[in-house]
């Protein structure tokens, strides 16, 4: 394994892209506005004051493929996972509508891989507020040739440890297909309006949630294969994992899964993204170093430049280095 990771290619599993296409289809769509008030609520005025010039200026490194193959240079990255912008989930479209922006935002990252196809490998999306449509839409991104999807942490009625969502998960352990877990928005809400807290507490907090549904429902019991990775090293939840184990152990209602909530940390995979050496380096212990990918964020404020020297800080043993780096991705993405 040690010469398999050091000579796998550097790889960032966290990567954005933004579809004007998407947009184009849901533009003037009563629901789109009322989602908008949502988040701007979510976020408060100043941090939406920020937010459009921070985006505004990064729009070619997240629809050029020249462009983010340069700056994919310039970071020491070979290969890049990538993820529509958590901003197109619209999860609030109806059956028809959340079906064709699946459907455009499948085919338009499978477009955008294909034109440098042996450093780019992307997700696309389903429509978590219809887990009817999620088999089909999820079999259609496959069919592009995308490694898996992108989901958040929730949908409106329905979290992550819904019945409803058995054959979607049946579906992507079946396939193989990874599942990229990013959060978008906190239910929360104006509690976390100032500051840039609706990112800097809420992402990881929807994380943690999510996760533990999964976990404590049983999905991970019946679905040992499925690939799933969590965005933002799991948010809080694999360094505050005790509380979870303690819960299972003293409380007959937090007996939903079949062992000890920490052992399933190491059934999912996790990004690097925690901002912190020591946070990254007690990710790696918490969950095993051959389940913690290299993320970035790209392009993004919140996200981190320098991937790999983020991961350097950490001060990893070699392998674990190595493993974090490119050696997991590449296992994952069946590159060796």
């Amino acid at each position: 394994m040690t010469t398999t990771a050091s000579s796998a290619p550097t790889i960032d599993v966290h990567a954005h892209l933004l579809l004007p296409e998407v947009e184009e289809a849901v533009a003037g769509h009563p629901g789109l506005a009322e989602a908008r008030a949502l988040d701007a609520r979510r976020n408060g005025p100043a941090a939406l004051a920020v937010n459009g010039p921070m985006v505004g200026a990064r729009v070619p490194k997240l629809t050029d493929a020249a462009v983010r193959l340069t700056a994919m240079d310039a970071q020491g990255v070979d290969i890049q996972l990538v993820s529509p912008s958590p901003s197109h989930y619209h999860y609030w479209a109806e059956p028809q509508l959340a079906e064709k922006v699946c459907r455009l935002a499948n085919e338009g990252t499978a477009a955008h891989c294909a034109k440098a196809p042996d450093r780019l490998h992307g997700l696309g999306l389903v429509p978590l507020q219809h887990p009817d449509l999620a088999v089909g839409l999820l079999d259609h991104a496959l069919d592009q040739g995308l490694s898996g999807v992108e989901i958040s942490s929730h949908a409106p009625g329905h979290e992550l440890s819904d019945p409803a969502y058995e054959a979607f998960w049946s579906r992507a352990e079946e396939t193989g297909a990874l599942v990229f877990l990013h959060p978008f928005g906190c239910s929360l809400d104006e509690r976390l309006d100032q500051w840039y807290l609706s990112n800097t507490v809420g992402q990881p907090t929807e994380n943690a949630v999510a996760l533990s549904h999964l976990i404590f429902s049983g999905v991970l019991d019946r679905h040992p294969g499925l690939k799933l990775i969590a965005a933002h090293g799991g948010g809080y939840l694999p360094t505050h994992i005790g509380r979870s184990d303690h819960a299972w152990r003293a409380r007959p209602d937090a007996r939903g899964c079949e062992r000890e909530p920490s052992s399933y940390l190491k059934q999912l995979y996790f990004d690097s993204l925690v901002h912190d050496p020591q946070v990254l380096r007690e990710l790696l212990r918490a969950v095993g170093p051959e389940r913690v990918l290299l993320g970035s964020d790209f392009p993004f404020d919140m996200g981190t430049d320098d991937p790999l020297g983020a991961l350097r800080a950490a001060d990893l043993p070699d392998t674990d280095f190595h493993s974090v780096r490119g050696g997991n991705a590449a296992a994952l993405l069946n590159l060796v």
